[in-house]
C-alpha cells in the first residue's frame, strides 16, 4: 500500500532531500507520494526536480510532486513531516545582531536564548495551524513529524492544542552515540544506554557496552586535554554535573549561564571555531550558503544515487507503521508523567516505539535532581515562549526572555525589555498574531540624591527581635 507523505517546508536543501532519500531507499515503504510544499518557489522546483529524478535514476516507483498550497498538500496525507523556518535567513538575521548589542552573544540562536524564543514565537502559529488542517484534511491517525527548532518550544505548544499524533525529532542522541564509540573504542551498535531529559538537554542515565559499565572509562578519558579539548562546555558540565548529554559545546554554551557570559569565559570554553561555540556560527553558515545557492541549483551536482539511510528517524517511524514492526528512537513528546520530576505538560525527550497502531512514548522515571534543575532552567523559557505565542503576549515575550539562562546572566531586566521591543519591531512581518500589540515601556526610576527610604510601619508581632525577646522571657518548667 502506498502513503503519502507531505513534506512542509521542502525548500529545505538538507533535510528535504535526506528524509526524501531515506523513505525511498526503504523497501515497505515504495510507490510513496511525495507532496513537497514551500511558499519558496524557486527553491521548491528544484526540490520537485531532484526528487523526481531520484526515483527515476532508481528505478523506483513513486511520485514527486510541488505546490504552494499548504491545504493541497496536507489533503489525504498519511503522514505530515515539518521542516519549515519561518522567516529564513532574514529574520535569523535579527535573532542573532539584536541580541548581540546588549551583549547576549549566541552561537546557534535556534532553540533558547532570545533567538531560539523569537524563531519559536514565529513558528508556533504555523504549527498550530498546521495540525488544525491535519484535523480537518489527512487521513484519520495521520502523523505529525516535526523537525522545526526550538523543538521542546515548539512540541510543548504542540502538546496543548495539536489534537493529532505528533512527535519531534531530533538527532541527538544518534550523533552522540557516533561520538561515545569513538572515544571509547567500541562499535556503536554495541552500545546499549538509556536517555531522559528535553530536547538538546538529554542526558545518559545508563551507558553499557555489552553489560559494561562505560561511564568510568568515559570520566576517565575527560580528565585528559585531548579529549576534553574537543567538547570543552559539554565535557565541563559531564565533569560537575556527573552525566553525559546530547548536546555539543556551540549549543550547549547558549543554554546554561556559565559560558559565553563574558570575554573571559568566552575565551576559555567557546574558542574552537565554528559551532565549536564561534559566536554566529550558524548564522554566518546560513547565510553563506544562501548566498552559494541563491543564483545556483544547489542540487543540480547532487547525486541522484540512492544507498543506505542516514541517521535520522523519520523513514524508520514510516516503516515501522506501515509494517506493524517496532521501532524504538528517541521522541520529543508532552510529558504525561513519563519523568515525573519536570513539570506535566513540558516537552521531554524520551524512549518512544512506533508501530502500526501508532507512537507510544516510554516511561522514564525521575532524573537525577541535578539533571533535572538544569532541564529546569530551560523549560521555564520554553513554557512562557509556548503561552506568548499561542496568547499573542507580548509580556509572556519578556517573560520568556528574561528567564533564559545566558540572558540573564548578561542583561538588567530593562534590558531584556528593550532588547525585546527592539526585536519584535524588527520582525513584525513574520509575526501577524502580534499586529497591534505592542511591549509595554517601562520608563527608568530616577532617584535623586536626597532620596530616602519610606519608612513602613511594622507590626510589633512580627518583628523578629520582639518575637526572640517574648520567646527567652518565657519561664520554663
Amino acid at each position: 500500500m502506498s502513503h503519502k507523505v507531505a513534506m512542509i517546508g521542502a525548500g529545505s536543501i538538507v533535510f528535504c532531500k535526506t528524509l526524501m532519500s531515506d523513505i525511498m531507499a526503504t523497501p515497505a515503504l515504495a510507490g510513496c507520494e511525495f507532496a513537497l510544499m514551500s511558499r519558496t518557489e524557486p527553491k521548491l522546483r528544484r526540490m520537485e526536480e531532484f526528487g523526481r529524478r531520484m526515483l527515476a535514476d532508481n528505478g523506483l516507483p513513486g511520485s514527486v510532486r510541488a505546490t504552494l498550497d499548504r491545504r493541497e498538500a496536507i489533503r489525504d496525507a498519511d503522514f505530515v513531516v515539518v521542516m519549515l523556518q519561518i522567516g529564513g535567513v532574514e529574520a535569523f538575521e535579527f535573532d542573532y545582531r539584536i541580541p548581540l548589542k546588549y551583549g547576549v552573544d549566541q552561537c546557534v540562536a535556534d532553540s533558547l536564548g532570545p533567538g531560539g524564543v523569537f524563531r519559536g514565537l514565529r513558528t508556533i502559529p504555523v504549527l498550530i495551524d498546521i495540525a488544525r488542517e491535519m484535523r480537518e484534511l489527512a487521513r484519520p491517525g495521520a502523523i505529525l513529524l516535526q523537525y522545526a527548532n526550538p523543538m521542546a518550544a515548539n512540541c510543548l505548544a504542540l502538546g496543548k492544542t495539536a489534537g493529532v499524533p505528533f512527535v519531534g525529532l531530533c538527532h541527538g542522541v544518534q550523533t552522540t552515540l557516533d561520538l561515545i564509540a569513538r572515544y571509547c573504542g567500541v562499535p556503536k551498535e554495541e552500545i546499549s544506554c538509556t536517555c531522559g531529559g528535553i530536547n538538546h538537554m538529554d542526558w545518559f542515565l545508563r551507558l553499557e557496552h555489552q553489560g559494561r559499565d562505560l561511564y568510568p572509562e568515559l570520566r576517565e578519558l575527560f580528565e585528559k586535554p585531548e579529549y576534553y579539548k574537543n567538547e570543552k562546555v559539554r565535557g565541563e558540565v559531564f565533569r560537575h554535573f556527573g552525566y553525559f548529554m546530547t548536546e555539543s559545546t556551540g549549543h550547549l554554551s547558549e543554554y546554561v549561564p556559565w559560558f559565553r557570559k563574558n570575554r573571559k569565559a568566552l575565551d576559555l570554553y567557546c574558542d574552537e571555531p565554528g559551532f565549536g561555540g564561534a559566536s554566529g556560527a550558524y548564522y554566518d553558515w546560513c547565510k553563506t550558503i544562501g548566498e552559494k545557492y541563491a543564483a545556483h541549483d544547489a542540487l543540480e551536482l547532487e547525486s541522484t544515487t540512492i544507498e543506505k539511510r542516514s541517521v535520522e528517524y523519520c523513514s524508520y517511524i514510516l516503516e515501522a507503521v506501515a509494517t506493524g514492526r517496532p521501532f524504538r528512537f528517541m521522541g520529543n513528546v508532552r510529558n504525561d508523567g513519563f519523568i515525573p520530576n519536570l513539570p506535566p505538560g513540558c516537552c521531554v525527550e524520551v524512549p518512544t516505539f512506533a508501530d502500526d497502531t501508532g507512537l507510544h512514548p516510554t516511561f522514564v522515571g525521575e532524573l537525577p535532581p541535578q539533571c533535572a534543575a538544569l532541564c529546569l532552567t530551560n523549560i521555564n523559557s520554553q513554557i512562557l515562549t509556548a503561552e506568548a505565542a499561542l496568547n499573542s503576549d507580548p509580556e509572556r515575550i519578556v517573560q520568556a526572555v528574561a528567564m533564559d539562562p545566558l540572558t540573564s546572566a548578561v542583561c538588567t531586566l530593562a534590558e531584556v525589555r528593550q532588547m525585546c521591543t527592539e526585536m519584535l519591531e524588527a520582525e513584525r512581518r513574520w509575526l501577524p498574531n502580534f499586529e497591534g500589540r505592542a511591549i509595554a515601556p517601562k520608563p527608568t526610576i530616577v532617584i535623586p540624591p536626597d532620596c530616602r527610604p519610606v519608612e513602613v510601619p511594622l507590626d510589633p508581632a512580627l518583628a523578629i527581635g520582639k518575637r526572640f525577646s517574648t520567646l527567652v522571657e518565657q519561664p520554663t518548667e
